[in-house]
């Protein structure tokens, strides 16, 4: 299986780290069922720094906690940046503030916009796959093609029905037409879109893919005989792995401590090794974004990310997601 690129975003912990931004929540929608559309801007209405389709912004929820979030207007916007978040209840706590707390007139800090999942130029073809939420980066690129005139893409479009789709007004209206497929499944398996027609000649097509966990390893699985460098994916977390039923513990030895640690079934790996006081760069911790990569001296892992490739994998591993293979076997890691 060819590597796939993803989107490697540098693990932050405040917006300190960063160059911080304190902008003003300028209008608010509700775009779809349970996602919410901000809109930032300077306190000044003044221009603000360019960004690039692709980029995303790290910002400090009003509960205290930092998130990344998508810019999803077109780059020519140069007085607001438009952010959309979908309101998690299975998850920390950060979207459900953003989106029941914040108000028009509200200040958020926010850093400068980063680009991670950059829009290769002048490809071929585009092929953008996205799912619920995964739509805003890629809308991004998709209205900075069109205003530039480029018309070789196709946007497939996952979701569970019109009401949950942001922007579905935007991508049915007539200049989409062709260019834009939205699927609703209704939460069917048997009605997911069949991809493979759509991937299985790739050409010269650069694919960007981002959505949930079961869409980005469908799409994974099914483009391994693309051009590595052809394939990208990004996530922020909207596809972090939950334990599974066949999950079982496992010990790590830290081989330069020579520190055994315990792993149970309902922990990750990262988890154990952050709880044990452990210092490992982590961001989208599921297995997309190689923050958390690291050494993997011997044992057999059960590797569950999207960035390593064969090869890499005999040396190394993705914390965030994978474990050991086997029930109460030892792996080694270079830590």
């Amino acid at each position: 299986m060819n590597p796939i690129p993803t989107a490697t975003v540098p693990a932050m912990t405040s917006i300190e780290e960063l160059t911080p931004l304190t902008l003003q929540v300028g209008h608010v929608s509700r775009i779809a069922r349970d996602i919410t559309l901000f809109e930032l801007v300077s306190m000044e209405r003044s221009t603000l720094p360019p960004f690039q389709p692709g980029d995303h912004l790290f910002v400090r929820t009003p509960n205290g906690l930092m998130r990344q979030y998508s810019l999803c207007n077109s780059p020519s916007d140069k007085n607001r940046w438009m952010i959309a978040v979908k309101r998690d209840t299975g998850g920390r706590g950060g979207s459900i503030s953003m989106t029941d707390e914040l108000k028009p007139g509200d200040l958020v800090n926010v850093s400068a916009p980063r680009n991670a999942f950059p829009l290769i130029k002048a490809a071929s073809r585009y092929l953008f796959i996205a799912g619920g939420i995964g739509i805003t980066p890629i809308r991004s690129m998709i209205l900075h093609l069109a205003e530039a005139g480029v018309s070789n893409y196709k946007l497939y479009y996952c979701t569970r029905s019109r009401e949950d789709t942001a922007f579905a007004d935007d991508f049915g209206a007539p200049e989409f037409q062709g260019k834009a497929v939205l699927h609703h499944d209704g939460g069917d398996p048997d009605r997911q879109l069949d991809l493979w027609p759509v991937l299985e000649n790739p050409g010269r097509t650069h694919l960007y893919c981002c959505g949930p966990g079961p869409l980005m390893r469908a799409v994974r699985d099914m483009t391994g005989h693309w051009p590595a460098s052809s394939v990208h994916f990004e996530d922020f977390g909207s596809a972090r792995l939950k334990p599974r039923s066949d999950d079982h513990p496992f010990t790590v030895l830290l081989a330069r401590s020579g520190r055994r640690l315990e792993v149970p079934a309902g922990e990750s790996l990262l988890q154990a090794l952050h709880s044990a006081g452990i210092a490992v760069a982590s961001s989208c911790e599921s297995g997309t974004c190689g923050s958390c990569r690291v050494g993997l001296v011997s044992g057999e892992a059960d590797h569950r990310d999207f960035v390593l490739s064969e090869q890499e994998r005999q040396s190394a591993i993705m914390p965030c997601v994978s474990r050991s293979l086997a029930p109460g076997s030892e792996l080694v890691l270079d830590l």
